[in-house]
């Protein structure tokens, strides 16, 4: 009898969590949400983030406050979510750049692949191989031929080691089989390509769009299959020969891990709702982004495997943690 009484109650137990936790979820949110943006403002990550941000406050009735925690590659924002209260209030703008840390660290103060839940990806824009107009590269072509003509002495500059600009060049390092010099920059790696003092770049389009009509660099190609619509003229790496050169940069939501399905799904709707508004594409479009719908299992699915070819990348390109 006693058995039974306690069964019972481990039953009620069990449906008045169910009954609260649906509740919270129904009424989910009640306070500002916020959102950690683990790169600087103007960083392709943080401007894709801000664009959808106003639209998802709107259908959500909260608002939603961009919290810049910029730092060590994005392990700053990063580790504040990875250790947040799973309860719906904080979210981070995750990327191709999450990747980075275990690629640059062998020890951190999270695992990328069980301290977060992808939630929504907000979309992919290309990586653009610009060079400094000084050297005077017009194609491709042109700058693989000088590269082998001077082995060891052209130059390509990124974010930083194991950053997304960084694994775009290793990629194409492999792929044309050259031999070049990677700089890696915290921050103004594009004005040293301007100035003539770095040969070239990999920088995705978002965090480009504002310089390259400056007349200081050549856009030569953009990683991605297909060219990009605010680029028509310029070709695809895979048109110019080297279709293993490819990679896009890819941006979207991702909660601490424990954070209750209910909510996960809510938002994810939410956001998809956000990227077929009109303004938020056209906004979108205009940085280069092109908007990306999967479900949450989509989008994990799609985070472990993007998680597991950069890391593939680093061990090719026998790129090694700095600790």
């Amino acid at each position: 009898m006693k058995s039974v009484r306690a069964l019972c109650g481990a039953v009620a137990t069990a449906i008045f969590i169910a009954g609260a936790a649906g509740a919270h979820a129904q009424v989910w949110p009640t306070r500002t949400i916020r959102l950690i943006s683990p790169f600087p403002a103007g960083s392709a990550s943080d401007t894709t983030a801000r664009v959808v941000v106003n639209k998802l406050s709107e259908l959500l009735g909260q608002s939603i406050a961009v919290e810049p925690q910029a730092g060590a590659g994005g392990i700053i924002g990063f580790e504040m979510v990875a250790k947040a209260a799973p309860d719906g209030y904080t979210f981070v703008t995750s990327s191709s750049s999450m990747a980075n840390g275990a690629v640059m660290h062998a020890h951190l103060p999270y695992d990328v692949l069980r301290d977060f839940i992808p939630v929504a990806m907000f979309g992919s824009q290309p990586n653009v191989l610009v060079a400094s107009k000084k050297d005077g590269f017009k194609t491709v072509a042109d700058l693989v031929a000088a590269a082998k003509a001077k082995p060891g002495t052209l130059t390509f500059a990124s974010a930083g080691i194991g950053s997304t600009s960084h694994m775009a060049g290793e990629r194409f390092r492999l792929a044309t089989h050259i031999d070049v010099r990677h700089v890696p920059f915290r921050e103004n790696g594009l004005t040293e390509v301007m100035a003539g003092r770095i040969d070239y770049y990999f920088v995705p389009l978002a965090a480009a769009a504002s310089v390259l009509g400056t007349g200081k660099l050549t856009a030569l190609a953009v990683s991605t299959p297909k060219r990009a619509a605010l680029l028509p003229d310029v070709p695809t790496v895979a048109e110019a020969g080297y279709p293993a050169a490819e990679s896009d940069f890819w941006v979207g939501l991702s909660a601490p891990a424990k954070t209750p399905m209910s909510i996960v799904n809510k938002m994810h709707d939410a956001t998809e709702k956000a990227l077929q508004d009109p303004a938020v594409k056209e906004h979108l479009f205009k940085i280069g982004v092109v908007p990306e719908l999967m479900s949450v299992e989509q989008f994990g699915a799609f985070f472990k495997k993007d998680y597991a070819s950069t890391m593939q990348l680093a061990k090719d390109a026998h790129i090694q943690p700095v600790d």
